[in-house]
């Protein structure tokens, strides 16, 4: 018979834990860039996150899928509207308030393909 092996603690690079929490990893702590990261630390920065994490969530900068969230469109619609690095809370917002013609297309388009994936999902 073998002996059961030690569980071994799951741990991931700080772009990984970055992207889970919803920041971009440059404007991370340096600390937090220059380690890993375990499955119960980050288990633990999202249910109480510290007050840096707090404050990259509220204002940024933020990364893309965050910004097309926000936008409510796509990473790809994110690149055809020449939004290519990372934005602050209030870029977003002055580009809500802007509401340029590319953003209302991307916004159709996006809503299109929601809708079109649902009725698929329905079927």
């Amino acid at each position: 018979m073998t002996s059961p092996k030690p569980k071994t603690t799951q741990t991931m690079k700080p772009a990984t834990a970055a992207k889970k929490l919803g920041v971009l990893l440059s404007a991370t702590p340096a600390e937090f860039q220059a380690g890993v990261v375990s499955r119960d630390e980050l288990n633990e920065l999202q249910s109480t996150p510290p007050a840096w994490l707090a404050d990259l969530r509220r204002n940024g900068p933020h990364p893309k899928q965050v910004i097309a969230a926000k936008l409510k469109v796509s990473i790809s619609g994110l690149a055809r509207g020449g939004i290519t690095g990372p934005l602050t809370t209030a870029e977003i917002d002055a580009l809500k308030a802007e509401n340029p013609e590319w953003l209302e297309r991307e916004r159709s388009i996006h809503a299109e393909i929601r809708k079109e994936a649902l009725r698929l999902k329905e079927r």
